[in-house]
């Protein structure tokens, strides 16, 4: 039946259809929103968190050599503004923190036969925080302790023979 009335009908669906898909819309955007600016608030506050960073090792002593590599990566705990700690998550993979074995008090593992040494990541607290230049002060650092074994650099001059000549040597 196809009159004035069906056709009445259909158009007030399509009206109700479209109403509800406009404020689906809005509501979504509307939560969207309402999500961004509680995010911004909550940037605002002191906040706890935990970041992975990169670590490189540097000025090792005279004839030394690391055998058994540190951690190329520490846990930092920090606690801060929220802002601060975001900066830090965005550009922690980047640039990597540096420790300088000769001005940090490593020390030589008690009956070890080899030249093995740690040493205790709560003193770089200090260097590690000016390192990262922000207002967020670090709590803790994973793992606590850093081992590592550095062995003599040995060297050993080797007299060195050209091809060509053992080529000739060879054809005599």
């Amino acid at each position: 039946m196809k009159g004035k009335h069906g056709i009445r009908t259909e158009n007030l669906q399509k009206k109700a259809v479209s109403a509800i898909n406009r404020d689906v819309v809005v509501f979504t955007f509307f939560l969207f929103l309402s999500f961004v600016f509680w995010y911004l608030n909550s940037l605002g506050k002191e906040i706890e968190a935990g970041i992975r960073y990169p670590v490189r090792y540097i000025n090792l002593p005279k004839e030394r050599v690391i055998v058994m590599e540190p951690p190329v990566k520490l846990y930092l705990y920090l606690k801060g503004p929220g802002y601060s700690v975001l900066k830090l998550k965005i550009s922690g993979n980047r640039t990597p923190v540096i420790i300088d074995i000769l001005k940090v008090n490593y020390k030589r593992v008690p009956d070890s036969k080899d030249l093995n040494y740690f040493i205790v990541t709560s003193e770089l607290t200090k260097s590690l925080t000016v390192q990262l230049r922000s207002e967020c002060e670090i709590t803790s650092i994973e793992p606590d302790t850093l081992f590592f074994t550095l062995n003599k650099l040995v060297t050993k001059s080797v007299p060195v023979a050209s091809e060509n000549k053992v080529v000739k040597n060879m054809k005599r």
